[in-house]
């Protein structure tokens, strides 16, 4: 098993059956259950991520992402990686 990695491009169909390419841009462990933020693919090539689109998901057996089912659930997710995130510019 491989599992999802930072920096993988995936590809998944969005709400009108077009393959989209996602990039995964950070990965997070909460309360023992694996996120993945992720962007599209080409906007997560730009310099900086403060202008690019972030989506959550929970990564399921380590290889499949699903869609985080309740809003505290990922207000809670999203607000734990902006924490990450703010912490590692701060090195």
């Amino acid at each position: 098993m491989g599992g999802i990695e930072v920096g993988e491009i995936l590809t998944v169909m969005d709400e009108d059956n077009r393959e989209q390419e996602i990039e995964v841009i950070g990965l997070l462990t909460i309360e023992d259950k694996e996120y993945a933020a992720v962007a599209f693919a080409d906007d997560a090539q730009e310099d900086t991520l403060e202008e690019v689109d972030v989506f959550f998901f929970q990564v399921i057996d380590g290889e499949e992402l699903a869609e985080i089912e309740t809003d505290a659930e990922f207000e809670k997710v999203s607000a734990a990686f902006l924490e990450a995130q703010e912490a590692e510019e701060e090195e």
